[in-house]
C-alpha cells in the first residue's frame, strides 16, 4: 500500500462524536430530546446523512426545493441584505426548522460543509407552533 492509499484510508475511517439536541416535532419523532452520536467523516453534511439513516427526522428538518424552504405570507428575498446568507438549495430547512452548531445557524458558518469536532453540539430543531 503506497502513502497516498494510506492516507486515503485514514481519512475515510475518521469518525467524529457529537452531541445531539433535538427539539418540539424533532424530538417527539426521534423520541429523545438529546443523544450522543458517532459518525463516519467530519462534515455536518456527514453528520445529517448518518443521523437521517438512523433517525426517520429528514423531512422534518430538511427541504428538498427552494418552495419547500418557505411559507406562504413569507416576502421573497432575491439578493439577501448585508452578511446575511442562505443555504443553497437541497441544503435548506424547512419553515420554523433550523439546525444550530455550538449555538450559530449553519448558513452562519459553512452550511452543510461546516467541519464538526468530537464534543460539538448539533441541534436540530422544529418548535411547536400554536396559533389561538
Amino acid at each position: 500500500m503506497g502513502a497516498t492509499d494510506a492516507a486515503s484510508e485514514t481519512a475515510e475511517t475518521v469518525t467524529t462524536t457529537v452531541e445531539v439536541k433535538l427539539t418540539g416535532h424533532v424530538r417527539s419523532a426521534a423520541g429523545t430530546h438529546q443523544v450522543e452520536f458517532t459518525f463516519a467523516g467530519e462534515t455536518l453534511r456527514a453528520f445529517l446523512d448518518a443521523f437521517f439513516e438512523a433517525y426517520d427526522v429528514r423531512d422534518l428538518v430538511i427541504a428538498e426545493r427552494e418552495a419547500d424552504a418557505t411559507t406562504r405570507g413569507w416576502a421573497r428575498v432575491e439578493q439577501p441584505p448585508g452578511t446575511w446568507r442562505k443555504n443553497p438549495e437541497g441544503e435548506q430547512t424547512r419553515p420554523y426548522a433550523r439546525v444550530l452548531v455550538n449555538g450559530v445557524f449553519n448558513e452562519n458558518l459553512d452550511g452543510f460543509d461546516t467541519l464538526l469536532e468530537d464534543g460539538d453540539r448539533v441541534a436540530l430543531m422544529k418548535p411547536f407552533l400554536y396559533c389561538v
